[in-house]
């Protein structure tokens, strides 16, 4: 007769009661599964997130400060008038000789070679002009013009108008 094997078993103090699910004995290939479950469970929670790029905050776009214009170191208002034809290959006070076709003024007391901005009071147009010769010589006007300078503000048909003189350091060109 074939005994067969009785299996033994610990007996657990009687103060410790298990479950009754904790006292199944789970076969080897099975606890490897499980080990193998709660290992990788482990480790998951050890993982570092690497969380995708957040999209970019809006930040809006703040204009620039509007820069302050540049302010002329000299301006002045009055009558301008314009010469021409008459005056043409004329030696001027600097000692050029006169073209009615570039953009040349004469003003009493500017230094020579200064560029000035001329504005029409009335119409609004600016040229800008180097000053080469003395003048005006007539009584009211402030600045007597080329025909060039002068047809540049529409000042040629009426031959004299209201206008601003303004001279800008960011005008003049080193020497």
């Amino acid at each position: 007769m074939r005994r067969t094997p009785t299996r033994i078993t610990r007996k657990l103090p009687d103060q410790v009661k298990l479950p009754a699910v904790w006292r199944v004995n789970f076969g080897p290939m099975r606890q490897s599964r499980i080990f193998l479950l709660l290992l990788l469970v482990g480790l998951t929670g050890c993982a570092t997130h690497n969380p995708q790029s957040a999209p970019p905050v809006f930040q809006p776009v703040l204009p620039a400060p509007p820069q302050e214009a540049p302010r002329p170191f000299f301006s002045e208002e009055g009558l301008a008038s314009w010469y021409g034809s008459a005056h043409k290959g004329k030696t001027t006070a600097n000692g050029e000789h006169f073209d009615q076709s570039t953009l040349t003024g004469a003003h009493r007391s500017l230094p020579f070679n200064t560029i000035i901005r001329v504005t029409d009071l009335k119409s609004g147009k600016t040229v800008k002009v180097r000053i080469n010769d003395r003048g005006p010589f007539v009584k009211g006007r402030i600045i007597d013009l080329s025909a060039a300078a002068a047809a540049t503000l529409g000042l040629a048909k009426d031959g004299i108008g209201r206008v601003r003189v303004d001279a800008f350091a960011v005008d003049q060109t080193p020497n």
